[in-house]
């Protein structure tokens, strides 16, 4: 059997290179991790490496990769009250994929240059976002539950407006000798923040959701 030691390396790199990138993300315990990526390096690399061995077309080998690694990123990604989580980590897995193809492709050009890209928006990019955050919009359901009285959940409504939040009124709810009301607030993260000490501050208030 002869080997193609060219190919060989081809497999080192796209180790190396998922394993860089799976350094990061399970550093930040992301649930695509190192061993994730590099078997998505790997496995997008030995695709287009057979493609290319047995004669067939690696264009069509390539998006068969990407239809594959879109299921992939939708498992990824799943959704938490209002939040979405995952999508950073599934759009990296697409990403990784692309540079296994590269790889086996023998584009090393590209390779260093979308590497070097890729871990500047993980590892900068988001030490930049951390530190703007709190300048960040956000939206967020809220809800408070208290003693029953006249305008109670009005009072909560002018105190989200002097934090800056823009209000837009839920569901109410009085029951017995006591009255739930629920909101929906658009603001900075900075302005949450202090709306939600205030909150947690208020003797008045029996069940806070936030």
């Amino acid at each position: 059997m002869d080997f193609f030691w060219d190919d060989i390396v081809k497999l080192l790199i796209a180790f190396g290179t998922g394993a860089i990138i799976g350094f990061e993300r399970e550093y930040r315990s992301k649930s695509a991790g190192l061993r994730t990526m590099i078997l998505i390096s790997l496995g997008s690399t030995m695709f287009t490496i057979v493609s290319v061995r047995i004669g067939a077309d690696p264009s069509r080998m390539a998006a068969n990769v990407v239809t594959g690694i879109g299921f992939l990123g939708g498992g990824i990604i799943f959704r938490e009250t209002n939040r979405v989580h995952g999508t950073t980590t599934a759009a990296t897995v697409w990403a990784v994929a692309a540079l296994g193809v590269s790889i086996g492709s023998g584009l090393y050009d590209l390779l260093i240059v979308a590497s070097f890209m890729l871990l500047f928006a993980l590892i900068v990019m988001n030490i930049f976002e951390k530190r703007f955050i709190h300048y960040k919009n956000q939206v967020r359901n809220y809800r408070i539950v208290s003693p029953y009285r006249h305008k109670m959940l009005k009072q909560y409504e002018k105190l989200f407006e002097e934090h800056g939040l823009r209000v837009k009124r839920g569901k109410q709810n009085l029951a017995g000798e006591r009255i739930s009301g629920n909101w929906v607030l658009e603001g900075s993260e900075k302005e949450h923040e202090k709306l939600i000490r205030r909150l947690l501050n208020e003797p008045d208030i029996i069940e806070l959701d936030f």
